[in-house]
């Protein structure tokens, strides 16, 4: 994800807050566990051949630059706040329900920043094609996307919010 230096990251309350509870984790469990692990590979003596040595200090880098990132994300974030989201237009902090109407089958997506998405669990992105196309659009609207595999044609039947 590349991302401007000044760039606000917009998150729901509940995206910011797993961020945050996963920053605590991450710096007061997971580091002790795995200076623990350095110190324990160091005691096995020489380190220049030493396997466990190397493999923990990879986690501990791995894991300095997952704290690092959340600490961007939490700095830069910029929580959508409840009373900021009007339920009557598409924008992030709201489900969307839509109809595809080429096929007939309605989805219902929940609109989130780009670092919370999970169409795994329709969760998707204000930047991704469909969230994009979607925001700022009202109930009963008809909204032409362009995805990879050509033009899909919605029809937003209702905006939930969440």
């Amino acid at each position: 994800m590349t991302e401007n230096m000044n760039e606000e990251i917009l998150l729901t309350k509940e995206g910011y807050d797993k961020i945050v509870a996963e920053h605590e984790e991450l710096v007061s469990v997971k580091r002790a566990e795995v200076a623990e692990r350095i110190k324990e590979a160091i005691s096995y003596g020489d380190i220049s051949e030493n396997a466990e040595y190397d493999s923990a200090k990879n986690e501990q880098a791995e894991l300095e630059e997952r704290i690092h990132k959340l600490e961007t994300m939490i700095r830069k974030a910029k929580i959508v706040q409840d009373e900021d989201v009007k339920g009557d237009v598409v924008n992030v902090g709201l489900k969307v329900v839509v109809k595809d109407l080429d096929t007939g089958a309605e989805e219902e997506f929940s609109i989130v920043g780009a670092t919370e998405a999970d169409p795994f669990e329709g969760k998707i992105s204000n930047e991704s094609s469909v969230g994009h196309a979607l925001i700022g659009h009202k109930k009963g609207e008809k909204v032409a996307v362009e995805v990879p595999d050509g033009i899909i044609n919605y029809e937003i039947v209702d905006i939930i919010k969440e």
